[in-house]
């Protein structure tokens, strides 16, 4: 089954891009993404961004639409990659990489400094504290990075790397979402 949702804001204001059903896949609610880029609205422009388990990709291509200067999706589905790949091409976004890969194992490669991490695992595999962590040890996250965590409401958040800062947190529904800065 196809579904479609909406760019809420930048160039591709109210332009579609579709997601396919897949496990665990639960695109980032409208309410939240209006949220969360308000949180980063000067945070977005001309930066590096990351979309770790991308999904539907509503959160990348968000950040490409609203300025980012280059956005990499990892998405380990490879129905999932295919769909992520023609909403780029339909979009021309050619600020936007796909690299199709678990994401543990992107994480092993070879390391570069993101400026804006966009974190979402599928709820039910509770890799977030992990994930973090291997960011922040493998040298993936540029001085003061700002970090997006999305987690079932309930979600235990201890194990965060120490030096990442709480800048804002909501829940909506049973979603719960957060924003962090890396210090040194």
């Amino acid at each position: 089954m196809e579904n479609k949702l909406r760019i809420i804001g930048g160039d591709w204001r109210s332009r579609q891009i579709k997601f396919v059903d897949a496990p665990g896949l639960r695109p980032t609610p409208v309410r939240v993404r209006e949220t969360l880029f308000n949180w980063l609205q000067y945070d977005i422009i001309g930066k590096r961004c990351l979309d770790l388990y991308a999904g539907s990709g509503a959160l990348g291509f968000e950040a490409a639409s609203r300025g980012a200067a280059f956005v990499e999706q990892v998405e380990q589905n490879p129905d999932v990659c295919r769909c992520l790949k023609e909403n780029a091409v339909a979009l021309k976004a050619e600020q936007v990489k796909l690299v199709q890969a678990e994401v543990f194992r992107f994480l092993s490669g070879d390391s570069q400094a993101f400026d804006v991490v966009f974190l979402d695992p599928p709820f039910a595999l509770n890799l977030t504290i992990q994930t973090c962590q291997w960011l922040e040890d493998k040298g993936w996250l540029a001085r003061h990075a700002k970090i997006y965590v999305e987690t079932e409401r309930k979600a235990n958040l201890d194990g965060i790397p120490a030096n990442w800062q709480l800048l804002k947190s909501k829940a909506a529904g049973d979603v719960a979402y957060h924003l962090f800065e890396r210090n040194d």
